[in-house]
């Protein structure tokens, strides 16, 4: 025992002296494990301080450039502060979406289980990276970085992702994409009208006739008059299984989706946007609406089809109210109802 003790009061001595052969260590017995503890804690509260004095001189330094920027190149210190907010809030949804990916694996949880902000982070994040890996990849060979800040500069709105994008970036890309979907709204409706004929039976026919009556009089239709027609969206002509490729092409431009894919390749991504809206609008539901705040509140009309620039919160909680009665109800074959919907519900909403 007394050995191992001896032993070990050299090993601490040894690793002590190669260490630190400034203190002046001469011989073991002046030197014990508890010396040894108390010198190193010392010492690494000295590293920890310094650590610290280097932190504080950075985070003055960054102030300082900061201000610098704003008072002599504002647009530059826009850029500049976009690019480090947007880099931050990238780190971290990265970091959330690990933490949630993590959770689905360890407590065996699907998509579709998810709470309503994990769920909406999840998706956001994968149409994220749809657009970042391919700026990703050709940023690979060397020097090709100098051509992707070219590119990001010119083509923000196709290559950036949302957290890159300045305020007025933001204002301008919004609406440009909503006039994108407007473009295509006329057609679909008209696309749904020249579907009743082949409807066999004959009351879906009649309740599908007066909504789009409605809404191609420039009306406003209720909850009811949708919920009346519901059960044409579930086979033929309008459900995802039965619907003919000219239609779908329609549905992927106004969801921004690239109409020139497959066939197939169009149904399956129409049925996972309409399974993510469903899935999400259960969340939703089981949440409350009340639970949002007035930004995501609006976050979640234009996810839906809805363009909150010119209404007030309080008709953008009235819009989702309306579209979360209808949403709740469907299943998951009745789920074209929901891509429809985005048209239906929202072209003629008030001040839209």
């Amino acid at each position: 025992m007394a050995l191992c003790k001896r032993g070990v009061q050299c090993c601490v001595t040894t690793i002590i002296r190669c260490s630190y052969p400034f203190q002046g260590i001469s011989t073991v017995s002046t030197y014990t494990p508890i010396l040894a503890y108390s010198r190193l804690s010392v010492l690494s509260c000295r590293h920890y301080s310094l650590s610290q004095g280097r932190l504080g001189i950075f985070q003055r330094a960054s102030e300082r450039y900061e201000k610098f920027l704003e008072h002599r190149f504002p647009r530059l210190y826009i850029l500049y502060t976009t690019f480090v907010k947007g880099f931050r809030l990238m780190v971290h949804d990265v970091r959330e979406t690990k933490r949630i990916r993590m959770k689905m694996l360890t407590q065996d949880v699907s998509l579709k289980e998810l709470p309503y902000r994990e769920m909406e982070t999840i998706i956001l994040f994968r149409k994220d990276m749809i657009k970042a890996i391919p700026l990703v990849i050709i940023s690979i060979p060397p020097f090709a970085i100098i051509l992707v800040f070219t590119l990001m500069c010119l083509f923000p709105r196709q290559l950036l992702i949302r957290h890159l994008w300045t305020p007025q970036q933001q204002q301008d890309f919004q609406r440009l994409y909503h006039e994108q979907r407007c473009r295509h709204r006329e057609n679909i409706l008209k696309g749904v009208a020249w579907s009743i004929p082949h409807i066999k039976e004959w009351t879906l026919r009649s309740h599908l006739l007066t909504l789009i009556s409605k809404v191609q009089s420039g009306a406003h239709p209720s909850v009811k008059d949708i919920s009346a027609a519901r059960g044409v969206f579930s086979g033929q002509p309008l459900g995802l299984t039965g619907m003919d490729s000219g239609h779908m092409r329609l549905l992927c431009s106004h969801l921004l989706l690239n109409p020139w894919l497959p066939g197939f390749l169009l149904r399956r991504r129409l049925r996972a946007k309409a399974l993510d809206l469903l899935y999400l609008d259960q969340a939703l539901d089981t949440l409350g609406q009340g639970q949002l705040t007035d930004a995501e509140i609006r976050e979640a009309c234009y996810l839906r089809g809805l363009n909150p620039s010119s209404l007030t919160t309080s008709q953008c909680r009235e819009w989702l109210l309306q579209w979360l009665q209808l949403s709740t109800q469907l299943t998951e074959s009745e789920t074209s109802l929901l891509l429809h919907n985005m048209v239906l519900l929202s072209v003629n909403y008030p001040s839209s």
